[in-house]
């Protein structure tokens, strides 16, 4: 996959539920995939953050979202899973979602894998980004 602003190109478009997680990644349709994802109505993409740390700048949280805010119109909720703990997100990205209309609910990512499925087959405009499990 080639880089593409703060994430990496769509290796799946569409959207798919996630069929398990663990050993640093995710399956689903089908496929599997080793590291982090963001989950959006346009497809799955690779997500180049691998830890919380990696939010903590003012601008970078939300430069390392970024495709969430460009697909705006088609989610009104962003679920971070953080990992097997749940860390609280940098402020900056808080106020940033609010800003344009989006709602975020922080857990380990395990839950938000789950919340993310049910959401997703009630049809709701939601996304995720995950970071992976061991």
């Amino acid at each position: 996959m080639s880089a593409a602003g703060s994430a990496q190109s769509a290796f799946f478009p569409g959207r798919a539920a996630i069929d398990s997680y663990g050993n640093g990644g995710f399956r689903f349709a089908g496929m599997s995939h080793r590291g982090s994802l963001l989950l959006l109505p346009s497809g799955i993409h690779g997500w180049a953050v691998t830890s919380m740390d990696e939010l903590t700048g003012d601008a970078l949280a939300v430069d390392k979202l970024g495709l969430v805010f460009t697909e705006r119109p088609q989610v009104s909720l962003l679920l971070l899973g953080t990992g097997e703990q749940i860390v609280q997100p940098p402020r900056s990205l808080v106020k940033a979602l609010t800003a344009v209309g989006i709602g975020l609910e922080v857990m380990d990512s395990g839950a938000a894998a789950r919340t993310y499925n049910v959401l997703l087959a009630e049809r709701r405009p939601v996304a995720a980004a995950l970071l992976p499990v061991d």
